[in-house]
């Protein structure tokens, strides 16, 4: 059974935002983020809130735009992931994050998870680029019952996505996805440079932390960076000849 879909809005990319805390949450929220992903800079690529804290972003903000939120930077060992997605599935976000570090135990772990897919839980597990993924197969994920799939990077330090993989990569990546019925989404470090050539790839969505606080991923979301992101991701998502609605 595939989980429901995740209802982001029909202009594609959304512009998913990382925040740190329930006040970059509502600063992310009032301008304009289509996504809130509750990820902890401070801990890594994919650094975990507090149970309580996700809890509490839930309260204030669900059903406002949707939460996805990360379980934290964790080794492929399939009994502690699915222990770690089902904690943060508790609290009641929309989408919970799984990162795969490496494709050692892929199998094991996307057993581990089917049952949790199979109950509903929408989850989407994070591909590191920098890491050497394996992108020619993406059917396991499908049929695992995964919501999705999408690229990050790992080190933030050592370059964004798009120096990882080229555009002819990352649109077979994508197209990939589309075909599996899988949503799709991109990030790791992109910056204002980035925007309109990821968007034209035709992912669900695109995924910011460092641009949003002026190029440091650790720093507050500065209003003025993000406003610049969102203005760039609204001109790629007019631009003529592309869709403007979901596929």
């Amino acid at each position: 059974m595939r989980p429901s879909p995740l209802p982001l809005p029909a202009r594609r990319p959304a512009l998913l935002a990382s925040v740190a805390d329930l006040e970059e949450a509502e600063t992310a929220l009032e301008l304009g983020a289509e996504v809130l992903d509750l990820k902890d800079p401070r801990a890594g690529a994919l650094g975990a809130w507090q149970p309580e804290h996700l809890s509490a972003a839930v309260a204030r903000f669900g059903g406002r735009v949707p939460l996805s939120a990360t379980i934290g930077d964790l080794p492929m060992d399939p009994q502690l992931l699915q222990q770690a997605a089902e904690r943060v599935a508790a609290s009641g976000v929309d989408v919970v994050k799984v990162g795969f570090f490496s494709d050692s135990g892929r199998a094991h772990v996307l057993d581990g998870l089917a049952p949790l897919a199979a109950r509903g839980v929408r989850l989407v597990a994070v591909l590191m680029a920098d890491r050497d993924p394996d992108l020619a197969d993406l059917a396991p994920f499908a049929r695992a019952g995964l919501l999705g799939v999408m690229l990050d990077t790992a080190d933030k330090r050592a370059g964004g996505l798009r120096s990882r993989l080229d555009d002819d990569r990352l649109a077979r990546f994508v197209a990939a996805a589309r075909e599996l019925g899988l949503l799709c989404g991109l990030a790791g470090s992109l910056g204002l440079a980035d925007i309109a050539p990821s968007a034209r790839l035709g992912p669900d969505y695109l995924g910011f932390r460092g641009a949003l606080c002026g190029g440091e991923r650790r720093d507050r979301l500065d209003p003025e960076a993000f406003r610049r992101v969102r203005i760039a991701l609204e001109t790629a998502r007019a631009e003529p000849g592309r869709s403007l609605q979901a596929a």
